[in-house]
């Protein structure tokens, strides 16, 4: 048996739910699809499809395997392109996910500069705070906050990802400036949505950590909504200093400052990295960009 053909096509079959259509995709009969499966299957011992006239489903361990597979297939398939195409052009589709309010900043004004200088590079850009898995999301290059990740990928730090509180003059005119970091309790609060909740405003107070946090008046996970409810006076945030410099640069948002800095984490190493997979970069169109962003970036 060519398991790994057959292997392909149990993938292509668990993706499209149809036999017919993975024939179609592979050129061969739908017979031939079926006696491959069902080889792969009899080898295993085990049922990976539920088969009846009209739909096919994968059963519980055909899930569990197709999703090990998928991601075998993949790292196959990134050791081929990085072997055909070592030393050649770069050249062909480059997928590229960053956070939103990262990529709408710093990515996107440096794209026309990278089309200038590779023309042949085909660029797919997608911009979400979702956390990427490079493989399972077919993703190249993810720009993302947090720490360094425990994956089997290269991370380039490109600059901090320091939280700093900060509110409009005209918040702090009306309702007072704290001058501790206790003293927030009592002010309304902007507050960014992570997957574990709104970011907590920590503090630490005679070596204990504290959460400071004010009274909600605005929870998002959309970074440029909250800068607009700071800048219309509705409270204070915590946010990264990046996506806010020219609010702190004309003025329109101020910096507030404690005895004790206030933090999202109590983990000060929060950065924002560059990942993409070390067999990757042999690969020239993940080469030159990768090079292009982390020169750039890292110059901010």
């Amino acid at each position: 048996m060519d398991q790994l053909k057959a292997l392909r096509y149990f993938c292509e079959v668990a993706e499209t739910a149809s036999f017919t259509q993975t024939a179609k995709r592979f050129a061969v009969p739908p017979s031939s699809i079926s006696r491959r499966i069902a080889a792969l299957e009899e080898n295993l011992s085990a049922t990976l499809l539920k088969r009846s006239t009209r739909t096919v489903q994968l059963t519980e361990i055909g899930e569990t395997y197709y999703l090990q597979v998928k991601d075998i297939l993949y790292q196959l398939e990134q050791c081929d392109s990085a072997v055909r195409s070592y030393q050649a052009k770069p050249m062909g589709q480059l997928r590229i996910s960053a956070m939103t309010g990262f990529g709408e900043r710093l990515v996107i004004p440096l794209l026309d500069e990278l089309n200038e200088r590779y023309p042949d590079i085909f660029l797919d850009l997608s911009l979400t705070d979702a956390v990427s898995n490079l493989g399972r999301d077919d993703v190249d290059i993810a720009i993302r906050g947090g720490y360094a990740p425990n994956e089997r990928v290269q991370a380039v730090r490109l600059l901090n990802n320091e939280f700093i509180p900060v509110a409009a003059p005209r918040y702090l005119e009306e309702m007072g400036t704290p001058a501790q970091a206790t003293e927030l309790t009592k002010h309304r609060g902007l507050f960014y949505r992570t997957p574990a909740g709104p970011s907590p405003w920590l503090s630490n107070i005679n070596g204990e950590w504290h959460n400071v946090a004010g009274i909600p008046v605005a929870v998002s996970d959309h970074s440029k909504w909250l800068a607009s409810q700071a800048l219309a006076g509705r409270g204070i945030m915590m946010a990264p200093r990046w996506s806010i410099v020219e609010y702190l640069n004309n003025g329109t948002l101020q910096e507030l400052f404690f005895d004790t800095p206030l933090r999202v984490s109590q983990n000060a190493e929060m950065a924002i990295y560059l990942l993409y997979q070390k067999q990757q970069y042999t690969v020239p169109k993940v080469k030159v960009v990768v090079d292009f962003l982390v020169a750039r970036l890292q110059e901010k």
